[in-house]
C-alpha cells in the first residue's frame, strides 16, 4: 500500500521538478494529483510516463490524501495548508511562511531527521531555504567531529532561484545586448543581470542585511545548532541553475583538511571532487539535474587557528528546493506513517 500524494504549485519550476523527483526516485505512490492556480487550470505535467491534468487548488478536497508538497509561495501557502493539516494531509512547504515557527520543524533529512517527528503539532513540516539546505548538508558532518565556532559564506546564486520570471529575464536580457531593439531594462531583479552580479537577493533589513541572508543565519541554527554564529553574504548571479557557494569555517578544535575531505566523502548526500588541478573541481554546469550536493576546494585557512574553506555547488531546484522535500516525505514515510 503507498500514499496517496498531492503536488501544489504543480505547474512552476519547483512543482515540476517535485513530480519528475517523485517518479525518479519511485516514491511508493498510488494516487498522485497535480494542482495549480485557475489560470494555470487544465494545463498538463509529467509524472513518470504519465501526464497528469492540474486540477483547481481552490476547490481542492485534501480529505484522505497523506502528503502534499506545497510550491505556491508564503501567500497562498497561508491559505491553503492550514486547510490541508485540518483535512489530516502532512504538508512539505517550499515557502518561508512557517520555517521560523518553533513549533514547526526545519528538516533537511541527511543534517535532522529526527525532526520530521515534531510534524503533529501543527501537521506541517518546512523545508529550508535553498542556500542553507546544501550549506548545512556540508557543515553537519563537520560539525560533529570538530564543532563550529563560526561560519562566514558568500554565494554565488542562480537565477532560477527567483523562479521563471529571473530566467526569463537573463535570457532575455542577454539578447537584448547583442539585438538592437531587444533591449530588456530590469523588472524581476534590482540591477541589469545579464554579464552582471547583484549583491541584494531578497529586501534589506534594518542592520544592512537583506532577508536572504539573515534566512541563512536563522535556518542554520534552528537545523544544526543556535550556538554557530554564521554571517552572510548573498549575490545573484548570471547562471540559469545552480546555487556556488564559497564557506569559510571555525571550529572549537583543529581539524585537517585531508580528514575533512575524507569526512565529507562519507557523508550522505555529499559528492566531493576536490583534485588540485586546472578544472579539478565542480562548477554549476557540471551540478545541474544531480541529487548531490558537490564539495571542492577544501583546504586550510591559516589565518585563523582551526579554520577550513570549501567551495559548494548545488542544484538549487533539487536540493535547494524539490528533491529535499521529496526526501522530507521519504523520511516521514519510513520514521512515521509506514506505508509502501
Amino acid at each position: 500500500m503507498g500514499y496517496r500524494i498531492v503536488v501544489a504549485g504543480a505547474t512552476g519550476n519547483v512543482g515540476r521538478e517535485m513530480l519528475n523527483i517523485l517518479a525518479e526516485r519511485q516514491f511508493p505512490v498510488d494516487e498522485i494529483v497535480a494542482l495549480a492556480s485557475r489560470r494555470s487550470l487544465g494545463s498538463e505535467c509529467s509524472f513518470g510516463d504519465k501526464t497528469l491534468k492540474t486540477k483547481d487548488l481552490d476547490t481542492f478536497d485534501f480529505e484522505g490524501w497523506d502528503i502534499a508538497l506545497f510550491a505556491i509561495g508564503s501567500e497562498a501557502t497561508k491559505k491553503y495548508a492550514p486547510k490541508a493539516a485540518k483535512a489530516g494531509c502532512i504538508v512539505i512547504d517550499n515557502s518561508s511562511l512557517y520555517r521560523y515557527d518553533p513549533e514547526i520543524p526545519l528538516v533537511v533529512p541527511e543534517v535532522n531527521p529526527e525532526a520530521v517527528d515534531g510534524y503533529a503539532k501543527k501537521n506541517i513540516i518546512a523545508n529550508p531555504n535553498c542556500s542553507t539546505a546544501q550549506m548545512v548538508v556540508a557543515l553537519k558532518p563537520l560539525h560533529d567531529r570538530a564543532r563550529i565556532k563560526r561560519v562566514v559564506v558568500s554565494t554565488y546564486q542562480s537565477v532560477s532561484g527567483a523562479g521563471k520570471e529571473g530566467m526569463d529575464e537573463l535570457w532575455d536580457q542577454t539578447k537584448g545586448m547583442y539585438v538592437p531593439g531587444q533591449e530588456k531594462a530590469p523588472s524581476k531583479f534590482q540591477r541589469q543581470i545579464a554579464f552582471n552580479v547583484i549583491p541584494q537577493i531578497d529586501v534589506f533589513m534594518e542592520d544592512g542585511t537583506t532577508k536572504e541572508e539573515w534566512k541563512m543565519v536563522v535556518e542554520t541554527k534552528k537545523i544544526v545548532d543556535p550556538s554557530i554564529k554564521v554571517t552572510a553574504t548573498c549575490v545573484r548571479v548570471p547562471v540559469f541553475v545552480g546555487h556556488s557557494e564559497a564557506i569559510n569555517i571555525e571550529f572549537e578544535e583543529f581539524l585537517d583538511e585531508d580528514e575533512a575531505r575524507d569526512i565529507l566523502r562519507e557523508a550522505p548526500g555529499i559528492l566531493v571532487v576536490d583534485k588540485r588541478e586546472d578544472g579539478g573541481y565542480t562548477t554549476p554546469v557540471e551540478c545541474v539535474g544531480d541529487y548531490a550536493t558537490f564539495i571542492s576546494r577544501i583546504r586550510q585557512d591559516s589565518t585563523i587557528e582551526n579554520g577550513l574553506n570549501l567551495w559548494c555547488v548545488s542544484d538549487n531546484l533539487r536540493k535547494g528546493a524539490a528533491l529535499n522535500a521529496v526526501q522530507i516525505a521519504e523520511t516521514l514515510g519510513k520514521r512515521v506513517l509506514k506505508k509502501g
